[in-house]
């Protein structure tokens, strides 16, 4: 007996649907987005280049930093963005940084 195996093609959006470790992950993706645009008005904006939304971990959020000069100035705007990301009902006890570069 032979079986027959068809594959067929699925869109990245099927796929996240019909996934809920993707769908999370998906959900974890758009809101970290969301965190970074919230807090764009507290950044200079020549920094705002250099930062990107990093992975949510818990109450945990961490931007990731192309460079140690930008993380050395973002790190002074931690505490402000936490709490400006609390007021927006968003639950960040502590922001991270990472160095990408």
């Amino acid at each position: 007996m032979t079986i027959v195996r068809r594959h067929h093609a699925v869109t990245a959006i099927t796929a996240v649907e019909s996934s809920p470790t993707l769908a999370k992950l998906a959900a974890l993706t758009q809101d970290s987005s969301r965190r970074l645009k919230a807090v764009q008005p507290l950044i200079p904006p020549m920094l705002r280049a250099s930062l990107q939304a990093g992975p949510i971990e818990g109450d945990c959020w961490c931007l990731l930093v192309k460079n140690n000069a930008a993380a050395a100035k973002v790190r002074q705007l931690l505490p402000a963005m936490a709490a400006h990301l609390r007021s927006k009902g968003w639950n960040v006890a502590s922001i991270r940084i990472k160095v990408q570069g």
